[in-house]
């Protein structure tokens, strides 16, 4: 059924947009961003399910939306493990450890904006660029916990530096693996993307780094190791289960989600032993469980239990993701993402549609936009579809909502990092966003 220019397509433009509103508006009116998605969603199908239904074909609206559920779920227990493990470590203490050490040097706020700016950008391309992120901004909320400029302007380097190191690399970003595994393009093509990339973080980075506050942060009361037992083997675990992801899709062609999930099992056997080493010998807890409001810190303290860590997952940035892959499947199902794809590529030619489609990923999650792409499978060469991957991964840095990253550290660094604060440098991002397309033109063109 086209839907297209039927009532029901213009109602759900309509639910989607205002739904978009009201997550750009989460600062302001202090409604958490998943609350509108999750309505917005629900209403898109419902009204899609209507209209088929009454035509007889509601069959299709079903397989659709297990479809899109399913897309959600790999994404979902995917994050719920990184999330799981970086609540582990920060209970452990690793992030608080890695902040003396960067304090112990003595480094002020620029030079470690540049190293966790950096250091995102390098370990993307491994780990996915979601978790990188979330690492890093765990680091960034540690070290400059004094000062609340610091903290923003870092988490905006660390979306953009993310973004762009996973442009280049297969495993660095779903849009990348997503061509990698329809054969588009070789998986040593991608690094040909490796100074388009550089130059897309280094720009804003540059420009970033002159309203970075001046001075460093205080100093620690002491330098004494705080790592808690454990914290290490859970680092190297957490390790393991990257190299288990990547090695299940690279070698056994199985979703890499089913890796993390295997990762999961060595941090509950783990978990299992440190649990009853505490409880042997201490038998009371190193961390204040969330929601315990006494005063006494030796009081309610429990063992170590990966259950707690995976309560205090950021829920409301996986149901927010889950309203967005919903909604936008539908309007896709309706018939607007093919009739974007025709348009750009049909009408504007293949350089300008996908410069576009960076644009576009900005507000849309790149996901289902690629996906929308490698549906139409437009006769172009590899440059150009080297240039769609590169501006649909880094794209999403121009705003906040764009890209997975920005929304999971929208959460994490909640009331420091926003939609608005992330606005005010788009201009910044978006000289970065041209200067590595022209420097991609320059050596792969």
């Amino acid at each position: 059924m086209n839907l297209v220019d039927h009532p029901v397509g213009y109602l759900a433009l309509a639910i989607f947009g205002l739904a978009y509103v009201l997550v750009m508006l989460e600062e302001r009116i202090h409604l958490r961003k998943s609350k509108p998605m999750l309505i917005a969603a629900g209403l898109i199908w419902v009204l899609v399910a209507i209209t088929y239904r009454a035509a007889g074909a509601s069959g299709e609206v079903e397989d659709a939306i297990r479809h899109n559920f399913l897309e959600y779920a790999e994404l979902f227990f995917f994050l719920l493990v990184a999330m799981t493990y970086i609540n582990a470590m920060l209970e452990r203490g690793v992030f608080d450890q890695l902040r003396i050490w960067l304090l112990g040097k003595g480094y002020g706020y620029r030079r470690l904006f540049w190293i966790t700016g950096i250091l995102a950008f390098c370990i993307s391309p491994v780990a996915d660029n979601l978790t990188t992120a979330l690492i890093m901004c765990a680091v960034v909320m540690a070290v400059g916990r004094d000062s609340a400029a610091f903290v923003s302007l870092s988490c905006i380097n660390i979306v953009v530096g993310a973004n762009a190191g996973g442009a280049f690399s297969p495993f660095g970003d779903i849009t990348t693996l997503m061509v990698w595994q329809k054969g588009i393009l070789p998986f040593q093509d991608f690094f040909h993307l490796l100074l388009p990339s550089m130059v897309n973080f280094l720009v804003p980075a540059a420009l970033m780094h002159f309203a970075l506050p001046k001075g460093q942060p205080s100093s620690p009361e002491s330098y004494d190791n705080v790592i808690r037992p454990g914290g290490l083997v859970i680092c190297a675990l957490f390790l393991l289960t990257i190299a288990t992801a990547i090695s299940f899709h690279q070698f056994l062609h199985i979703p890499p989600v089913f890796g993390m999930m295997t990762g999961l099992g060595y941090l509950k056997v783990f978990g299992f032993y440190l649990k009853r080493h505490e409880e042997y010998h201490w038998n009371e807890s190193f961390e204040t469980p969330p929601g315990d409001s006494s005063g006494d810190r030796t009081q309610g303290r429990r063992a170590f239990d990966v259950f707690s860590h995976i309560a205090r997952s950021e829920w409301d940035t996986l149901f927010f993701f889950y309203g967005v892959i919903m909604a936008v499947g539908g309007l896709g199902f309706i018939g607007y993402l093919g009739m974007m794809s025709a348009t750009l590529y049909g009408d504007l030619g293949p350089t300008f549609a996908n410069v576009m489609i960076g644009v576009i990923s900005a507000l849309v999650d790149n996901i289902p936009v690629m996906f929308a792409v490698l549906t139409m499978n437009p006769a172009m060469p590899d440059f150009q579809w080297l240039l769609v991957t590169l501006t649909a991964g880094v794209g999403g840095s121009l705003l906040s909502i764009g890209s997975a990253a920005g929304v999971a550290l929208m959460g994490q660094a909640r009331g420091q990092y926003t939609f608005l604060s992330h606005l005010k440098w788009t201009p910044a991002i978006a000289l970065g966003y041209g200067a590595s397309i022209w420097v991609h033109f320059m050596i792969n063109g």
